[in-house]
């Protein structure tokens, strides 16, 4: 199985984020701390429904055991496929009951974010730089932890972010490549960075030249966040919110999808170069937050 990992990798890691390894990784290491390192048709279904069994006792929900399923399935399926192997897949249909015990991420409501953003401005620290950030362009964490001073344009006739691959982090999608102009707090976030950090990158506490630690990020943030946002609401959660905020000044879908980074819904979407920046800013703007 640890050779079948690297045969994954190898195939189907070019351009993949540091998210595709941690999580194979992890998936390999699970089932090979309960089964062991064994070659690929030494596996049983039975094992593989000891591993399920494995991990829904140790808490992990139904969606997760399902991801790390996916993943374990797809790592064993390409060396089958690759070294014209005659076994099957242990792991390919394993049953796996549905619980309905995920917690859904839920948007953060106008008025929390209203307070979060007043205490990022009294604050004025450099994590509170990357929650204003992330408030007003819906960008996922990684994507901002990965930005360039550079990649902040704000005296540009439209102020915006340029998120494009970097070498501290890829993208996790094709659509995730572009341009999101700047607004209300995360502009105000842009100027502060701009103007105080001597580095290549925006965070450079969490961002190396190789890496971003995302999952200290993450840690830190909603430690602090806990406290001032509704159960269920999490640092991700202002991606939720964004979607929301644009729904309601009725914001084309198709212009929600291409400021959030979102997969288009249809082959269309696809055609051409998209909207354009003052396109978007027109519908962004109509969403900043009145501090009066």
């Amino acid at each position: 199985l640890s050779d079948a990992l690297q045969t994954y990798f190898k195939l189907k890691g070019v351009g993949k984020g540091d998210i595709f390894f941690r999580a194979s990784r992890r998936a390999v290491k699970d089932v090979i701390c309960l089964l062991k390192d064994r070659s690929l048709d030494a596996y049983s279904t039975t094992d593989a429904a000891q591993f399920r069994d494995h991990l829904m006792r140790s808490g992990l929900v139904t969606s997760t055991v399902k991801r790390m399923f996916a993943i374990i399935r797809a790592i064993i399926n390409l060396s089958i496929q690759e070294y014209g192997l005659s076994c099957k897949n242990a792991f390919a249909r394993t049953y796996i009951p549905d619980l309905e015990d995920s917690i859904k991420r839920q948007p953060i409501p106008i008025e929390i974010i209203k307070k979060v953003q007043e205490e990022c401005v009294l604050i004025n620290d450099p994590n509170r730089w990357l929650i204003a950030l992330l408030s007003d362009t819906g960008m996922r964490l990684s994507e901002a932890l990965g930005l360039r001073v550079g990649d902040l344009q704000i005296e540009s006739k439209v102020p915006y972010v340029n998120i494009e691959p970097s070498s501290a982090r890829k993208l996790k999608t094709k659509s995730s490549k572009r341009q999101i102009p700047l607004v209300g707090l995360s502009f105000w976030a842009a100027q502060q960075i701009v103007k105080n950090v001597n580095d290549e990158f925006a965070f450079p506490h969490y961002t190396t030249k190789d890496y971003c630690h995302t999952n200290s990020a993450s840690a830190a943030l909603n430690k602090w966040f806990k406290s001032r946002v509704p159960k269920y609401c999490v640092i991700h959660s202002f991606r939720h919110s964004i979607r929301d905020r644009l729904r309601a000044i009725n914001c084309p879908s198709e212009i929600i999808d291409q400021i959030g980074g979102w997969s288009f819904s249809n082959i269309g979407q696809s055609y051409g170069n998209g909207y354009n920046l003052e396109i978007k800013f027109k519908q962004i703007k109509k969403i900043v937050i009145n501090f009066e």
